[in-house]
């Protein structure tokens, strides 16, 4: 057997309660990984406390001070402050299995070739009911390419491309993106048999309109990669199409009925009516579609069914705003211009 690879861990953290559990679980790991070394990327804001590293941590691990500008920005402070060959990013709120580290160091015993290893990501669901949206949207996580809740890269492979992209400030696309650029530059990616557990965060019943702000992250993918932007990176098919249409039938009801209310009646109120009333049809069965889709495998609960109601209504015009706003700020970024990648 050749030597065991040599790794450095980064998890940017938040300093959310999840953290604890995921220390718990790779501390008494380490001791099998020579010369591991622990990177804590303490991205907190407007906070003066100091992060706090349990005590069987303390022969490991090492708090960074992040720039508080998203989680792209926090692991490329990591991997600047990583000495080891193998960088290997972790998110705060996975917890690894017992036997992470050793599955680990058996994947990276890979060929020169391969840039990058992916872990496997398992999701644990409800066993006495149909998950909600929320929990199924979590669920998604287990099926994602080079997603960074456990990804291992050659530092050197990270240093080629310059790491992550810091113009994606949430955790969304930015590691579908510098896996796309991994690849361009002649990497391998695979993926290995070490497992992380993500439980499902809990979140209030308004998630998945925050969750809209990612719309903005694809149209700067739209920007740097053209319209085949999803094909390109290897994502999945989205609904921005059925968003703009819902969210167009439902402007033009609405601007044709208030241009009627000013009009005597006649032949052009009638006219304005008629097209509002097929923009209003249009609003409704669009919508009707799309909370349909997204009741029909969950819980049907009351809860259930009025956050998915209100929120299907909703989800378009936010999902286009914010793809609009996204649009507008990387307008001076033409196709190609993937340049942001921090060195």
């Amino acid at each position: 057997m050749g030597r065991r690879p040599v790794i450095s861990v980064v998890v940017p953290t938040l300093g959310r309660p999840s953290l604890g559990a995921l220390l718990d679980a790779l501390a008494p790991q380490l001791a099998a990984l020579p010369d591991v070394e622990v990177l804590l990327v303490d991205d907190r804001r407007d906070t003066t406390d100091e992060l706090a590293v349990p005590g069987t941590l303390s022969a490991y691990a090492k708090v960074v001070t992040g720039t508080g500008a998203g989680p792209a920005a926090a692991r490329n402070v990591g991997r600047r402050a990583a000495r080891q060959p193998w960088v290997v990013f972790l998110d705060d709120d996975v917890v690894p299995a017992p036997d992470w580290a050793r599955r680990l160091a058996d994947d990276l015993a890979v060929d020169e070739r391969v840039g990058g290893v992916q872990g496997r990501v398992r999701v644990p669901l409800p066993a006495d009911r149909r998950p909600t949206d929320w929990e199924r949207s979590t669920a998604g996580l287990a099926d994602g390419e080079w997603i960074t809740a456990d990804m291992a890269y050659r530092r050197a492979a990270l240093e080629t491309v310059g790491g992550f992209d810091e113009r994606f400030p949430r955790a969304f696309r930015e590691d579908a993106e510098l896996a796309h650029r991994m690849r361009l530059a002649g990497w391998e990616l695979v993926r290995g048999r070490h497992e992380v557990t993500h439980p499902v965060r809990p979140e209030d019943r308004w998630v998945s309109l925050r969750a809209q702000r990612g719309n903005a992250d694809d149209a700067l993918l739209r920007r740097l990669y053209g319209p085949r932007w999803r094909t390109t990176l290897r994502l999945p098919p989205g609904r921005r199409s059925r968003h703009v249409a819902v969210t167009s039938a439902g402007a033009l009801a609405l601007a044709a009925g208030a241009a009627r209310l000013g009009l005597p009646c006649g032949t052009a109120r009638r006219g304005l009516g008629a097209v509002a009333a097929v923009g209003a049809f249009g609003w409704v069965v669009g919508t009707a579609e799309f909370a349909a889709a997204r009741i029909a495998p969950g819980p049907r609960t009351r809860a259930e069914l009025t956050t998915m109601l209100v929120t299907s209504a909703l989800i378009p015009p936010l999902a286009v705003a914010h793809w609009v706003r996204g649009w507008w700020r990387g307008r001076s970024i033409t196709d190609g211009d993937a340049t942001g990648a921090q060195r």
